[in-house]
C-alpha cells in the first residue's frame, strides 16, 4: 500500500508515453505476495525487494526480471493537535515509544524493522501490551487520526495525506529504516516485454518526479 499513490501515477504516465492501458491492484504486501505464490494470473507484481526476492526464488516471478523503482522511509505520526515528542534522535525516538499510551505499525517491511529495534532497545516486552499492529491493508494513520493509537509507525508515503494527524519526521539516521520496492515480472504473464518495458519506464529519470511528490526516493 506503500506505493499505491505513485503507482497510479507512473502508470498513468507510462500509458501517455506507450498507449498501453495499465491496471493496477493496490493491496497489502502481504495479500499480494500470496495471491502472486498462489498462481493468480498478473503480468508484473510491486513488493518490497525482499518479498520479491523470495517470489524469484520460487519460480512466481521471472528470473532476472526485478527492477528497483523507489525507496521510501518510516516515519512517526501523533494525532493532530496533540504533543508532539521530541524524535530528532535515536533516544528522543525510544524515550517517546517508552511514553507513549498505545504505538502501532504495520505488518509489512517497516513492522518488522520495528520489532526488532524495540528488542534490541531491550523495551519488547515492556511495550508489547501498548502495540497495536494495523492489519494488512488498513493505514497506520487512521488509527492515530482516530485516537485509538497515539503514536503510529509507517512508511512517509502513508501517512503524509491522511487528515487528523501531524507527521513528526522519518527516523533519524541512527536507525533510519528505507525499504527499497521493486518491480518484476509474474511467471504467469503473457505479456512479459510490455511489463518489462513499463518497468523500466518507472525506474527511469522520467518517473523521480512523481516519487518525490509521494515521499519517496528513485532507488
Amino acid at each position: 500500500m506503500a506505493t499505491r499513490k505513485v503507482l497510479a501515477d507512473l502508470a498513468a504516465a507510462y500509458t501517455k508515453f506507450s498507449g498501453r492501458a495499465v491496471a493496477i491492484e493496490s493491496v497489502g504486501g502481504v495479500d499480494a505476495a500470496r495471491r502472486v505464490q498462489a498462481g493468480e494470473a498478473f503480468d508484473a507484481v510491486l513488493l518490497a525487494s525482499d518479498a520479491i526476492d523470495k517470489l524469484e526464488a520460487s519460480g512466481h516471478v521471472l528470473a532476472g526480471s526485478r527492477v528497483d523503482l523507489m525507496q521510501s522511509a518510516v516515519a512517526m505520526a501523533v494525532r493532530a493537535g496533540a504533543p508532539q515528542p521530541e524524535v530528532g534522535s535515536e533516544e528522543g525516538v525510544k524515550q517517546a515509544v517508552l511514553a507513549a499510551r498505545s504505538i502501532s505499525f504495520s505488518t509489512g517491511p517497516s513492522g518488522v524493522y520495528l520489532n526488532q529495534l524495540f528488542e534490541r532497545w531491550g523495551i519488547a516486552a515492556a511495550i508489547a501490551p501498548r502495540l497495536v499492529q494495523a492489519p494488512p491493508g488498513v493505514p497506520v494513520g487512521t488509527l492515530v487520526a482516530s485516537g485509538d493509537v497515539e503514536l503510529g509507525f509507517q512508511q512517509m508515503s502513508e501517512l503524509m495525506h491522511l487528515d487528523g494527524i501531524t507527521v513528526l519526521s522519518t527516523l533519524p539516521a541512527a536507525i533510519a529504516c528505507v525499504t527499497t520496492f521493486c518491480g518484476g515480472i509474474c511467471a504467469t504473464s503473457t505479456q512479459a516485454e510490455a511489463a518489462r518495458d513499463m518497468l523500466q519506464f518507472m525506474a527511469s529519470p522520467a518517473a523521480a518526479a512523481a516519487k518525490r511528490r509521494q515521499g519517496m526516493e528513485p532507488a
